[in-house]
């Protein structure tokens, strides 16, 4: 768990680099829930990664950051230690898996990032180890890091100020630093709030892990929710999954492209695949009723991605969701 004190210190650190985002009321009057969305798309960046990123960087300090940064993502994490490295006015190096959006690509290419593509395997393998043989500078990983989670833990401090009452919180579970970190706010300050992670069906590695009881290997299968997703729970990162979160809802791609279409059409916003995950969760009827937070964790969609989904007739009211529990 990630200590209260090192969250809001957090906060101060990034102050002055990540907005406070808003939390808005969705407007659908027959969901299951009162489901409010906590717009991390907002961000300068588009996603809650400044947030994480930013606090890394503050921590590490000028003399550790004197050779660049790099880090391992499939987009929005690269965008968080560029945008961040490109204010310190230091080098930035990002390895990206194969299949990362393009809109995400030229977005890191635009702020001053040097982009490596690598086989999905090999990108994983970065993830899981912390390193990548050749580049020089300091290593900010996307996840496990403490400071980067304490960064993201500040989501859960503003999420209290706006919604004291709070009844759940549903986040989208890529490594599982962003529902930790949130958690571990909740957790210290109020601790009855039931806080679960979101997950697509073609890459739930917590939900598996979840009902086997210890870490396991998934089928992993690329899609337009890029953001999430992965064929294993990080080592490091179960102990902390496995005590704060209250289960994983697994939703289908369908629902995704539902809720991607709900939340431009109805709450005017763009979210990404990974950042609606937790909206379809909740419309689904996964954490029960009472008022739900959803964390839009970003809108780093490709253009035509959105366009098609936009164009899609919606599918059928969606089923029971699939949900595994403490």
């Amino acid at each position: 768990m990630i200590p209260l004190e090192a969250i809001q210190a957090a906060r101060q650190r990034i102050a002055d680099s990540a907005l406070r985002t808003p939390l808005l009321r969705l407007p659908v009057d027959d969901a299951p829930a009162e489901i409010y969305l906590k717009l991390e798309n907002l961000q300068p960046i588009g996603s809650f990664k400044l947030r994480g990123a930013g606090n890394a960087m503050a921590v590490a300090g000028r003399e550790a950051l004197a050779k660049g940064v790099y880090t391992a993502s499939a987009g929005n994490m690269a965008q968080g230690v560029a945008w961040n490295a490109r204010r310190l006015g230091i080098l930035c190096s990002v390895v990206v898996p194969d299949h990362a959006p393009a809109t995400k690509l030229a977005a890191i290419e635009r702020l001053g990032g040097r982009v490596i593509k690598v086989p999905f395997e090999r990108w994983w393998d970065v993830i899981v180890t912390g390193s990548y043989d050749g580049l020089d500078g300091l290593f900010i990983h996307p996840v496990r890091d403490a400071d980067v989670m304490a960064g993201n833990g500040t989501i859960g401090l503003e999420i209290l100020d706006d919604l004291p009452d709070v009844d759940a919180v549903l986040i989208p579970y890529g490594g599982g630093g962003l529902s930790c970190g949130i958690a571990s706010a909740l957790r210290a300050l109020k601790p009855e709030t039931r806080v679960y992670a979101a997950e697509v069906e073609t890459a739930a590695p917590l939900a598996a892990s979840l009902r086997a009881g210890e870490p396991v290997e998934v089928a992993y299968e690329a899609s337009f929710v890029d953001g999430i997703g992965g064929k294993s729970v990080l080592p490091a990162m179960w102990p902390l999954a496995q005590a704060l979160l209250y289960g994983s809802l697994v939703v289908s791609l369908d629902e995704v492209r539902a809720a991607i279409r709900l939340l431009a059409e109805r709450g005017r916003v763009v979210a990404e695949g990974a950042g609606a995950a937790s909206v379809a969760a909740a419309l689904a009827g996964g954490a029960g009723g009472g008022k739900v937070v959803c964390v839009v964790s970003g809108g780093n969609i490709d253009r035509e991605v959105l366009a098609n989904i936009l164009a899609t007739p919606p599918p059928a009211p969606p089923r029971s969701i699939r949900s595994r529990r403490h």
